[in-house]
């Protein structure tokens, strides 16, 4: 049976946000003194906070400037803002959602301010006005469950009526929390992070409809 509401991460499963913010991301922490690549970024911080992002590499003994959070900002948003390229398949993806009936949001650990940069440059922005729960306004955070609940419930569906695509372990350990369905999108590798975590695996937007029942 298909869901009656279809919950989207933002970042890796709307947009292709993840390879521009982590690349900033790695600049900025190698330049204060914590030398990371790319994909040690990926490896150590995708799905979280940029704020947790802090607390870790201070914890780890790095003396990062007060004012830090506001400059990595900064440089990603600049970034995003030249250029964020929308995942394949997924307007054919909300067409097919439309046409059947079923809404759909987004439920992103990112700022407003980050959504409106990388979902207001490729169309994405008016299919999702007033369908976008943040963690930086709800003030909970994936794994925690609450963003997920907070979207089934402001959509009048329980829990088990609704179903989540993400893209990283801590999305899908929030949607396990939430007893919520989770289809883990896998671009570039086989998702066994995300299948460990209970998340039913695919790897190309166009097989998304089939798995929604659509």
């Amino acid at each position: 049976m298909p869901p009656k509401l279809v919950i989207f991460d933002c970042d890796g499963v709307l947009v292709d946000s993840e390879p521009v913010t982590n690349r900033v991301l790695a600049e900025n922490l190698t330049r204060h003194g914590f030398p990371v690549t790319v994909d040690d970024c990926l490896d150590l911080f995708v799905g979280g906070t940029m704020s947790g992002v802090g607390d870790e590499v201070r914890a780890r003994g790095v003396d990062l400037p007060d004012n830090w959070l506001d400059d990595v900002y900064a440089d990603i948003y600049a970034a995003l803002a030249a250029g964020t390229p929308i995942i394949a398949g997924i307007p054919q993806v909300l067409d097919r959602l439309d046409q059947a009936g079923i809404p759909f949001c987004v439920a992103s650990n990112g700022s407003e301010e980050k959504m409106d940069i990388t979902l207001g440059q490729n169309g994405l922005s008016p299919r999702f006005a007033g369908r976008r729960f943040s963690a930086h306004v709800l003030k909970v955070a994936k794994p925690d469950p609450g963003l997920f609940l907070a979207a089934a419930d402001a959509f009048g569906v329980t829990p088990a009526e609704c179903v989540v695509v993400e893209d990283s372990p801590s999305g899908v350990k929030a949607a396990r929390a939430a007893d919520i369905c989770c289809f883990g999108y896998a671009a570039h590798d086989d998702g066994r992070q995300l299948a460990a975590h209970g998340a039913r695996v695919f790897h190309d937007m166009a097989d998304l409809p089939k798995l929604l029942e659509l």
